[in-house]
């Protein structure tokens, strides 16, 4: 009775292992990258490409305490000639194509630095996914790299009215 127990239980096991490997094939990251920064800077962007063959939502993103105090999800938007950045609860990943997190569009913030990121420096970044049918929530991990000021990809634009909206 109890090799039969422990075969259901090793059976249970595989099968939830399995949905949560299945979970997380569903998104795919590609060149991500955090802008660096200056001395005494408190804010960054993180940057990327999310691509996924299910209906899944970005609705979390996390880094160490050590690197940010405050990590969200924004987007910036042109209103009445003025760019405005926001966060936003969340970002629907479109199943077959690929959403760009870049400069001047939605973006992962890095808030309330606790210190400098340097070229050549790497910012672990947790990403959270919710299923939009089913409602479950995944994690996915990522490396970015931290591009050096002036290395090569384009920055955010920035006028003098620009404001962060909470």
């Amino acid at each position: 009775m109890q090799s039969k127990l422990q075969n259901i239980a090793l059976a249970i096991g595989i099968l939830a292992g399995s949905t949560l490997a299945q979970a997380q094939n569903q998104v795919t990251i590609k060149e991500p990258w955090v802008r660096g920064t200056v001395a005494q800077q408190k804010a960054t962007g993180a940057f990327m490409q999310i691509s996924t063959d299910k209906d899944v939502r970005l609705v979390e993103a996390k880094a160490p305490a050590a690197i940010a105090g405050v990590v969200e999800i924004h987007e910036m938007a042109m209103e009445k000639d003025v760019m405005k950045m926001r966060q936003i609860k969340g970002l629907d990943i479109v199943p077959g194509r690929t959403m760009e997190l870049k400069p001047g569009g939605y973006h992962v913030m890095l808030m309330d630095l606790k210190q400098q990121l340097k070229g050549g420096d790497v910012v672990p970044i947790t990403l959270t996914f919710e299923d939009t049918k089913t409602k479950s929530r995944f994690n996915q991990e990522i490396k970015a790299p931290v591009t050096a000021l002036g290395g090569g990809n384009a920055a955010m634009p920035m006028k003098p009215a620009m404001e962060h909206k909470p």
